[in-house]
């Protein structure tokens, strides 16, 4: 019960950093991926420092001998990319270029009641909803 407490902290508090910096305004993404237009750096500084800050975070939470809510780390070991990763990593960017939402902002900007969100977080879990389904179906196979 408490892990899960927390872990909705968290998510409030990420949302909550999203929304300060204006990472929930689609235009201000857009603005980001226009670079040869009236290009806007903000989202820079906002992944710079989430990056700066996980950097110096990680390794000081991984000196504990294990995490607050868990018995041990689950920290990935792969290490190769695969034709996996690079197809979701191209197919999340082409996303988050086009509609100017990832998973994060987007859940984020429900709050704003806007329905440009409601349908791209629509969208996202048929999308998930849609591969869980598959990987059954090949799984079976």
């Amino acid at each position: 019960m408490r892990a899960n407490v927390a872990m909705f902290l968290a998510g409030v508090l990420f949302a909550v950093g999203l929304a300060v910096a204006g990472m929930t305004q689609p235009d201000k993404i857009m603005g980001f991926l226009d670079v040869f237009g009236a290009w806007d750096p903000s989202l820079l500084f906002v992944m710079g420092g989430a990056v700066v800050l996980n950097f110096f975070l990680f390794r000081w939470i991984l000196r504990r001998p294990n995490p607050l809510f868990a018995s041990t780390f689950h920290v990935p070991t792969l290490r190769h990319l695969d034709a996996r990763l690079i197809g979701g990593a191209a197919l999340f960017g082409a996303g988050w270029g086009l509609a100017g939402y990832c998973p994060g902002p987007g859940v984020a900007s429900l709050a704003t009641l806007s329905t440009e969100s409601f349908l791209f977080v629509g969208a996202m879990l048929v999308g998930i909803l849609g591969h869980a389904g598959l990987k059954r179906i090949t799984a079976a196979s």
